[in-house]
């Protein structure tokens, strides 16, 4: 059997996770002293709020070598192929701690390791692509072909409340320049070539940005891959993920617009507020 897996930062949620029979490894949080395991241990509200506590952001970490070879070895000992995605390499070394993993359990010809180039529901879009497929009996040679020729179309970005964490991530380039004009500012942040980069700038209040993030979008959105549209958030008010989704539904062009929140490693670097519309640019 061909299992497709990923790390947690996929950001899919529970039901799209059982929906398509994806195994999750989580990467790690750490909050001071302490290592939490992102989705299993902790999530996104309690790492807020001990940054609010603390005044300080949280760290992520990625995932060891033993627990990925821990979780891998589960599939292994079943006689599965599997196929693991990975956020960006640029962003996470966890993509080297699976390599290994699969090494170490002498493995290499059994488990596929993708680097997604992306993060959060950009990751989320490839591995749904990759499940659907594995459900459709097709090989793990024939998924990572269809997948490498999907990578370069995915459509990553989201608007920021806040520039806090993205600053002190150290992820996204670009952001100590914007940080002198950072009064009501709320960039666009972009994911290209696997890399972090502010775009667009907004100003205002949150909720009229938003719906103006997703507009600015609309010529891509409505040649966009029809299957599915993410719109993905870090707690956003429910009033403002309805008026994306409302906008979204009004352009008649997608089977499903998927709603679900960043877990713990996003969301410790994005912070509270982001929200993003995450696609498939059409072919």
């Amino acid at each position: 059997m061909l299992k497709i897996v990923s790390d947690s930062t996929c950001d899919l949620s529970r039901e799209l996770l059982d929906r398509y029979d994806i195994g999750i490894l989580p990467l790690n949080i750490v909050l001071g002293e302490e290592s939490f395991q992102d989705g299993k241990d902790i999530g996104p509200d309690e790492i807020y709020a001990w940054s609010d506590e603390h005044n300080t952001t949280p760290k992520t970490s990625a995932c060891s070598v033993e627990q990925a070879a821990s979780f891998f070895k589960t599939y292994i000992d079943n006689g599965d192929e599997v196929i693991c995605f990975a956020i960006s390499e640029s962003m996470s070394s966890s993509i080297n701690s699976m390599r290994l993993a699969a090494k170490s359990l002498k493995a290499e010809d059994r488990i596929t390791i993708i680097d997604s180039a992306n993060l959060s529901t950009g990751v989320g879009l490839q591995v749904i692509e990759a499940a659907v497929m594995a459900q459709e009996g097709k090989t793990a040679a024939e998924v990572t072909s269809r997948i490498e020729e999907l990578k370069p179309l995915v459509r990553a970005s989201f608007v920021v409340d806040t520039l806090t964490y993205l600053h002190r991530g150290g992820r996204c380039s670009g952001m100590a320049a914007l940080l002198g004009g950072a009064l009501k500012l709320h960039p666009r942040i972009v994911v290209s070539g696997g890399k972090m980069s502010p775009d667009k700038k907004y100003r205002g209040k949150m909720n009229r940005i938003i719906l103006h993030y997703a507009e600015d979008m609309e010529a891509d959105l409505l040649k966009a891959k029809t299957d599915r549209v993410f719109i993905t958030h870090s707690g956003c008010d429910e009033e403002v993920i309805q008026s994306v989704r409302t906008y979204l539904e009004g352009l008649a062009r997608f089977d499903e617009i998927l709603v679900t929140r960043a877990g713990g490693v996003i969301s410790s670097h994005c912070g509270p507020g982001t929200l993003g519309v995450l696609f498939i640019a059409g072919e």
